[in-house]
């Protein structure tokens, strides 16, 4: 495994960890302020600093782990579960539903992400589980476009059509060969889905529409730190090479994942 691969896993494990038990890492609570100790540097008895309320840095970040990779996840399924149906739907059937599936895929990747985000999660209301499920919606065309090339190409495989021959079902068939047989690029895209769904979620939350203050969600901390740029950098700088690490942590292993070269 290449030094680079076993960074990335490094990275995404150890925030894995502060996802799960966020008190091994971080003690302080991550809502509660302290008189005196607003806009501390990072020191000794704080080794991020602390915010504008005297909340501990180090502690908001660590504890903001669990709402960024939840979100994460649940975009990720969304949009594999969603885009799965639908590409094994238009793959198999094919005719004049594979076409009317695949234009509507087209409308979808015709318009930006964040533009559709922003429009579902209006209608859905604020929240982080909100922004994933927008997240999720907005990258079912993509998984779907993938699926449906995938099972296309095993569909015309010989031990499908045996599978056929040999009198089996079709939805058997389907779900004994052909989705088995589909899902490894599906895999790798979804590696690197999360990376995006991260990205996009605290996006969502830079703008105001995911989780609400006090909630220590990483777009949200890069929010409430762009105010004291000049006088307190830490707020919007841990948190953003936090987001940046992560992703990039998610992308190589998606990139790996896909067999590419590294």
């Amino acid at each position: 495994m290449p030094p680079g691969l076993w960074l990335a896993w490094s990275v995404l494990v150890l925030v894995l960890l502060w996802a799960l038990v966020p008190g091994w890492f971080a003690g302080q609570d991550p809502l509660a302020g302290l008189a005196g100790q607003q806009l501390r540097a990072p020191g000794a008895g704080h080794w991020l600093g602390t915010d504008a309320l005297g909340r501990d840095v180090w502690a908001r970040v660590v504890h903001g782990a669990v709402h960024s990779l939840s979100g994460a996840l649940v975009a990720v399924g969304v949009g594999l579960f969603g885009g799965t149906a639908l590409g094994l739907l238009a793959g198999a059937a094919g005719g004049r539903l594979d076409d009317a599936l695949m234009r509507l895929v087209d409308v979808l990747l015709a318009v930006p992400a964040l533009l559709l985000s922003l429009t579902i999660i209006i209608v859905l209301g604020f929240g982080t589980v909100n922004a994933a499920i927008a997240v999720g919606v907005a990258s079912v065309a993509g998984f779907a476009r993938l699926v449906r090339s995938e099972v296309v190409r095993v569909r015309r495989t010989e031990y499908v059509e045996a599978a056929f021959g040999s009198g089996g079902r079709f939805g058997a068939v389907l779900w004994r060969h052909v989705l088995p047989n589909s899902l490894t690029s599906v895999v790798a895209l979804a590696a690197l889905q999360f990376g995006t769904a991260i990205l996009a979620i605290a996006t969502l939350g830079f703008l105001g529409y995911g989780a609400p203050p006090p909630t220590p969600e990483w777009g949200l901390l890069i929010a409430e730190g762009r105010n004291y740029l000049a006088t307190a950098w830490w707020l919007t700088t841990v948190p953003g090479l936090v987001v940046v690490a992560v992703v990039l942590a998610a992308n190589r292993i998606g990139v790996a994942l896909t067999g590419a070269p590294s």
